[in-house]
């Protein structure tokens, strides 16, 4: 019965370091899907949900491996000490042996489903490794690598299905969704931190609020602007202009993630997403636009 008890917690302790919360981040993988009008072709939905899949487990053993190499810098971070690794309610053997297992499983299953989506997927690990050892270390190339992740998410996708008419515009909003998330998320740290920022992340001193908040600015404005521009310049939108009703989703949505992390000091803004009722709200309800447009407008 001990051992039984043991084995549970371990599982328990696992599962939490592989942070199925963040999976969400995955998600990204279905847009080729969905907007090239492919979300009820059913054999390429499910090649899709298999890639999220192999993706979700891939994406954990990086959470591993970045909490294995943060572990004395997570013991002093008021909220990153209660990770399973730093805290000491998961084994690093057991961490180790499973960041190996792990991807001796997904790439042999990535490359069945196609030969592209194991190169994306060898790609985004081995850049998530070279983030854990240099890029995280160097002030706006570290987030910039941050924002590539997103990317590689999206590129996936396109590797799993034939697309007709994907747009190069959902590449750049990704892009600059993805910068303006980032750039938040330090400016969360930086704000939590205070003068204990650099003990925790060594790059957060090359970072001040006051140029958080500029390249913010920047994003936030970018972004809209390109977003709206897509809807109504995108090959692949309805030519009666109707994606321009999402607009004010989007701008709602970036307002609110502001507010989140300029008057609510968090640890991990991105979170945010999957807590802030308003921005589920409009999240929910901007994705029910875009299949009203794309699929019965």
């Amino acid at each position: 019965m001990y051992n039984l008890i043991m084995l549970f917690r371990s599982l328990r302790a696992l599962l939490k370091a592989m942070r199925p919360r963040q999976w969400i981040k995955n998600t990204l993988i279905f847009i080729p899907l969905v907007f090239d009008e492919q979300l009820t072709h059913l054999p390429a939905f499910l090649m899709t949900l298999a890639g999220f899949v192999l993706l979700c487990l891939l994406a954990s053993v990086v959470y591993i491996i970045n909490d294995l190499s943060d572990l004395e810098a997570d013991r002093l971070h008021p909220e990153k000490k209660k990770r399973p690794l730093a805290s000491g309610e998961l084994s690093i053997s057991l961490g180790i042996a499973v960041a190996i297992l792990i991807p001796a499983i997904v790439f042999p299953l990535a490359w069945s489903l196609s030969p592209y989506f194991a190169l994306v997927l060898f790609a985004y690990l081995a850049l998530n490794l070279a983030y854990s050892r240099w890029f995280k270390h160097i002030a706006i190339i570290d987030v910039f690598v941050l924002a590539s992740f997103y990317l590689l998410r999206v590129v996936a996708g396109l590797t799993l299905i034939h697309v007709a008419r994907f747009s190069p515009w959902l590449f750049v909003m990704t892009t600059l969704g993805a910068l303006f998330i980032g750039f938040g998320k330090r400016r969360a740290e930086l704000a939590l931190l205070n003068e204990n920022a650099h003990n925790h992340r060594p790059v957060l001193d090359g970072y001040t609020l006051p140029m958080l908040d500029q390249f913010i600015t920047i994003l936030s404005a970018t972004a809209i602007v390109a977003y709206s521009l897509y809807t109504f310049s995108a090959p692949n939108v309805p030519s009666n202009h109707a994606m321009m009703l999402t607009i004010p989703f989007v701008i709602y949505g970036i307002f609110r993630y502001l507010y989140l992390v300029q008057m609510q000091k968090g640890g991990a803004p991105e979170e945010e997403f999957l807590t802030d009722r308003p921005l589920q709200v409009t999240i929910i309800l901007w994705g029910l636009a875009v299949l009203v447009v794309f699929y019965f407008s």
